[in-house]
């Protein structure tokens, strides 16, 4: 490679760590959780009570301490156990075998949506 080749490299590595990081400081925490089934909503809960959610007979969810961790699941790779607690606006956990998706949802406020949406 080039000298003016690692240049560019460098410059895509550093504009990348700079979006990471500035995506992660600024990410809000979440309030809520939905819990979606092959598509179709499951329920919503709030990340403030701790409980444990039983989710179609095959995986169990927790809420405690404002955030939300699959601590059980019956299909046979589990890495929808493996993945840490979520707790911000957009996090998820997702289960293929089973088709469900748990994702952080934050509060709407007026901010959140651009003066076309209104």
């Amino acid at each position: 490679m080039k000298r003016n080749d690692w240049i560019l490299a460098g410059a895509v590595i550093a504009v990348a760590f700079i979006a990471f990081i500035g995506y992660t400081i600024f990410q809000k925490d979440g309030n809520m959780v939905q819990i979606m089934v092959d598509g179709k909503e499951y329920g919503v809960y709030s990340l403030s009570e701790d409980q444990v959610i039983e989710i179609n007979g095959t995986n169990t969810l927790e809420i405690k301490g404002g955030k939300a961790d699959m601590i059980s699941a019956k299909c046979p790779d589990k890495l929808c156990v493996q993945q840490k607690a979520i707790s911000k606006s957009g996090e998820s956990i997702i289960c293929l075998p089973y088709k469900i998706v748990v994702r952080v949802e934050g509060a709407k406020d007026a901010s959140d949506y651009d003066s076309i949406a209104g």
